[in-house]
């Protein structure tokens, strides 16, 4: 196999993978159940796990998914400018 092929194999097997997981489902933070009254909320008082959904039970904390995403980020930022280094090295 041609050298010149490996980034274009590489290239379209990272596409296909992203194209194919824009259609993963995302996941719904409901148990399943339709609500009785859909205009009335049946939260409970802070503090009590009465009819709460996983989105009714308050805040969610996002700065370990921004520090997580900023890591990756960074970290592959690292392993592109790593390859364009090696490469130019290489002829």
């Amino acid at each position: 196999m041609s050298v010149a092929r490996r980034p274009l194999l590489t290239a379209t097997a990272a596409g296909s993978l992203l194209c194919a997981l824009w259609f993963v489902p995302s996941a719904n933070a409901t148990d399943g159940k339709p609500q009785s009254n859909p205009g009335h909320s049946t939260a409970a008082a802070p503090g009590s796990q009465g009819d709460l959904a996983l989105a009714d039970t308050g805040t969610v904390d996002k700065s370990p998914y921004l520090f997580g995403g900023t890591a990756f980020l960074g970290l592959g930022a690292g392993f592109v400018a790593f390859s364009v280094r090696r490469a130019r090295q290489q002829y």
